[in-house]
C-alpha cells in the first residue's frame, strides 16, 4: 500500500510465486475489485469504484448518494504495450508497381507461416509471464463504456472480457470487445443470479434467480433455452457421516471467522472434544441442530445463530385476513375495529378502508364463500387456506342471514402485520398529539435495517417542524449501523434563510429538528437497537426513557452454508467505545429515566413509558424550548440614502 495515499480501499497485489514476493501495484485512492488476467498475458482487467459524477439527490435536495460508480480498467502488463483505443492511421502504403504491398501471395505465405508457428507453439514450453511493476497503475486504460456495478470478471478463450452488470431489475452478463468500435459492450444473457467461466474459456455456467442452471457459449446473444435438467439427479446420503461433517464445519467456522482469535478465552478444542461424542446419540437432524447450537453457545456472545438445513417441517396452511378485529356479539362475530393508518396513509388502509367497500364497524360477518362462520371456533377458522384470495363475504347489520344480508367480493390479505403496525404507530402519534396540543411528534423505528430507515424518514418528513419529538425504538430488531439515523436527528443549525414568498427565517440545514427530543427504549431492542440509543445519548440529543436494552453489538458474518443448507453465523466485528472499553456489549444501554411497564397501567391499551416521555417533552418545552433567531432589520445599501425624486 502506498503510504502517501489514504488507506481503507481495496488494492491489487501481485504475488511472485517463483520468488515468494508480494507487490502492491495500485494505490488505495480508489477501490479495485475482481482483478483477472487475460489469457495471452497482455492485460489485467479490474473493476474500480471511482466514477463520482452523477449524484442522486434525496427528497430534501440536500442529501445525495452515488451509485453505479464502477468503471472497468484494462492495465497493460508491459510498459511497451500501447492502448488499443489509440487512433489508427488509415493510409495505405503502395509498392513501386502501384499494388498493395500485402498481395494475395503474401497473405498465403503469412497463413502458412502462421500455421507453422502454431504447430511450433504447441511443442514449446509456455513462456513465463512478464510484468513491468514500475508505473503499473499509471498505465491503466479507462474502458469507454457506461459506469455501473460490476462483478465476476472473467476472460474467454477468444480474449473477450465477461462480467455481471448489476441493475435494479436483475443482473446481466455483458461482453467487452475493445476491437469493436461500434458496439464495444454486448449483452450475453439477462436475468442472471451468477455465472462461472469454464477452464478453457469456451463455455459459461449460469444460474437464474430460481436456482436453475444453464450452460451457454462464451459469446453474445445467448438464451435460457437449454437448461440443465436436474429433476433426475439424486445422491445417496449417509446421514451420520453428513452430520459429522456439518458438526466439524460449524466448529471450524467459529475457529476461523470469529472476530477474536482467542475466542473469548474459550478452549475451543476442548469444546469440540466435549460435544463430539454426542453425535453418536443423534437420532434426527433436529438432534444435530441442538448440539451445534449448544456448542456455539459456549462462546457467550450475541449474534451466534444457527438455523435451516434438511429438517422436517410440519404441514401448514394459510389464513386469509380482513384487516380488522372481531368480537362475539348476539351469537355471531361482528367487526369491532378496522385497522388502518392515518388519513394520509393511502398505502395502509387495507381493503376495508377502500372507498366503495360496503362493510363497516358493527357489521356481522356471517359467511365466507357461502360457508357459515361458526362461533364455536375462532373467526379465522373460516378463512383457512384463503390468504391472498378473492372471496365472497356475507355481512349484515343483524346477527343472522336474512333478506337484509349482503354479499361483498373481498380481497383477503396474506398478513395483517404491516397494516396493524401502521395502525399502532398512528394511534400512538394521535395520542401524543392530543396530550400535547399538537406540539410533540411521535416516530417509531422498528429496526435499523432498510425498513426502519424508511419508517424514520417517512415519519420524520411530516413532523420535523413540531416543537418536540419522541423517538420510540422499543422492540427495535437491529440491522445496520445507525450513523445516518443519528445524523438526520442531529443537524445543528448553520444559518437561516429568508425569502419574500415563504416563511421568514427558516433554518438550514433543512429538514432538521432543533427542539427537545427523547427516546423510548426497552429490553427487546438490541443490536442496532443498542447502537441507536447509544448514538442518541452520545450526540447529546436527549434523555432515554424506559428500560435497559439487550446489549448485543457484536456483528455477525455468514460463513459458507453447511452441506445440507444449514447456516451457522460467526460474529466478525465487535463494538467498543471511544474510552477503550467494551461498554454496552453484554449489558445494553441504560435509560436516564427508568420506567418499567406496569401491567396494571396497561389495561385497555395504556402505555406508561410513552406517558413518561410525553411528560418529559412537555416539561422541556417550558425549560428548553427552541427559539429561532429573529430576522435582522432589512439591509440598507442605498449608499447616500433615499434620494429626493424632485431634485
Amino acid at each position: 500500500m502506498d503510504a502517501t495515499v489514504p488507506g481503507g480501499q481495496l488494492s491489487v497485489y501481485l504475488l511472485d510465486l517463483a520468488n515468494d514476493d508480494l507487490h502492491s501495484v495500485t494505490s488505495s485512492m480508489f477501490a479495485y475489485t475482481w482483478p483477472t488476467f487475460d489469457r495471452d498475458g497482455t492485460y489485467l482487467y479490474v473493476a474500480s469504484n471511482r466514477d463520482f459524477t452523477s449524484p442522486t439527490y434525496g427528497w430534501d435536495h440536500e442529501t445525495w448518494v452515488y451509485d453505479n460508480t464502477d468503471r472497468i480498467l484494462a492495465i497493460p502488463l508491459l510498459a511497451e504495450t500501447a492502448s488499443p483505443l489509440l487512433p489508427e492511421i488509415d493510409e495505405e502504403e503502395w509498392d513501386e508497381d502501384g499494388e498493395d504491398e500485402e498481395g494475395e501471395e503474401g497473405e498465403d505465405e503469412g497463413e502458412d507461416e502462421e500455421g507453422e508457428n502454431d504447430e511450433e507453439a504447441e511443442e514449446e514450453e509456455p513462456e513465463p509471464l512478464e510484468i513491468d511493476l514500475d508505473g503499473f497503475e499509471q498505465r491503466a486504460i479507462l474502458v469507454p463504456i457506461d459506469r455501473g456495478s460490476f462483478t465476476n470478471l472473467a476472460v474467454s478463450e477468444e480474449g473477450k472480457l465477461f462480467y455481471l452488470r448489476h441493475g435494479d431489475d436483475g443482473h446481466t452478463i455483458m461482453l467487452l470487445d475493445m476491437e469493436d468500435d461500434e458496439e464495444m459492450e454486448k449483452t450475453v444473457l439477462t436475468g442472471v443470479a451468477g455465472f462461472e467461466m469454464s477452464g478453457d474459456g469456451k463455455k459459461i455456467s449460469v444460474v437464474n434467480q430460481s436456482g436453475s442452471v444453464a450452460i451457454i457459449d462464451a459469446a453474445a446473444d445467448q438464451s435460457w433455452d437449454d437448461m440443465v435438467p436436474t429433476s433426475g439427479m439424486t445422491a445417496e446420503v449417509d446421514p451420520r457421516a453428513e452430520w459429522r461433517q456439518m458438526f466439524d464445519d460449524a466448529w471450524r467456522f467459529e475457529r476461523d471467522f470469529f472476530y477474536d482469535s482467542r475466542l473469548h478465552g474459550v478452549d475451543w478444542k476442548a469444546v469440540k472434544k466435549r460435544y463430539e461424542p454426542m453425535l453418536e446419540d443423534c437420532t434426527s437432524r433436529g438432534d444435530l441442530s441442538y448440539i451445534i447450537r449448544e456448542m456455539i453457545g459456549e462462546l457467550s456472545v450475541g449474534h451466534a445463530y444457527y438455523w435451516g438445513g434438511d429438517v422436517e417441517q410440519a404441514p401448514s396452511t394459510t389464513v386469509g385476513m380482513m384487516g380488522c378485529d372481531f368480537e362475539l356479539h348476539d351469537g355471531a362475530y361482528r367487526i369491532a375495529k378496522i385497522c388502518q393508518g392515518g388519513p394520509w396513509d393511502a398505502d395502509a388502509r387495507g381493503f376495508l378502508g377502500q372507498p366503495g367497500v360496503d362493510i363497516k364497524v358493527g357489521d356481522y360477518v356471517l359467511a365466507v364463500n357461502g360457508a357459515p362462520v361458526e362461533t364455536d371456533k375462532d373467526p379465522w377458522a373460516a378463512f383457512q387456506d384463503l390468504a391472498g384470495r378473492t372471496v365472497t363475504i356475507t355481512v349484515s347489520e343483524k346477527p343472522t342471514i336474512d333478506d337484509d344480508a349482503r354479499r361483498v367480493v373481498f380481497d383477503l390479505l396474506s398478513s395483517e402485520r404491516d397494516l396493524r403496525y401502521r395502525a399502532w404507530v398512528e394511534a400512538n402519534r394521535a395520542y401524543v398529539a392530543e396530550r400535547s396540543d399538537g406540539r410533540v411528534g411521535y416516530i417509531h423505528v422498528p429496526d435499523t435495517g432498510v425498513n426502519g430507515q424508511n419508517e424514520l424518514v417517512r415519519q420524520f418528513t411530516g413532523q420535523h417542524t413540531l416543537d418536540a419529538l419522541i423517538i420510540d425504538e422499543r422492540w427495535n430488531g437491529g440491522g445496520q449501523d445507525t450513523h445516518r439515523f443519528i445524523e438526520l436527528l442531529n443537524r445543528p443549525i448553520v444559518n437561516y434563510w429568508v425569502r419574500r414568498d415563504g416563511k421568514a427565517g427558516y433554518p438550514a440545514p433543512e429538514p432538521g429538528h432543533y427542539g427537545p427530543k427523547c427516546m423510548l427504549i426497552n429490553e427487546s431492542a438490541g443490536s442496532g437497537g443498542d447502537l441507536f440509543p447509544y448514538g442518541f445519548r452520545y450526540a447529546g440529543l436527549g434523555k432515554l426513557v424506559g428500560t435497559r436494552t439487550w446489549g448485543g453489538t457484536i456483528g455477525m458474518g455468514r460463513p459458507p452454508l453447511l452441506v445440507d443448507g444449514g447456516q451457522v453465523t460467526s460474529p466478525v466485528s465487535a463494538f467498543y467505545e471511544v474510552d477503550g472499553t467494551w461498554g454496552i456489549e453484554g449489558h445494553g444501554v441504560d435509560p436516564d429515566i427508568e420506567v418499567v411497564d406496569d401491567p396494571a397501567l396497561m389495561v385497555g391499551g395504556g402505555d406508561p413509558q410513552l406517558d413518561a416521555a410525553i411528560d418529559l417533552m412537555l416539561e422541556e418545552l417550558i425549560t428548553h424550548p427552541y427559539r429561532p433567531t429573529a430576522v435582522p432589520p432589512s439591509m440598507d445599501r442605498s449608499g447616500m440614502g433615499i434620494r429626493d425624486a424632485d431634485k
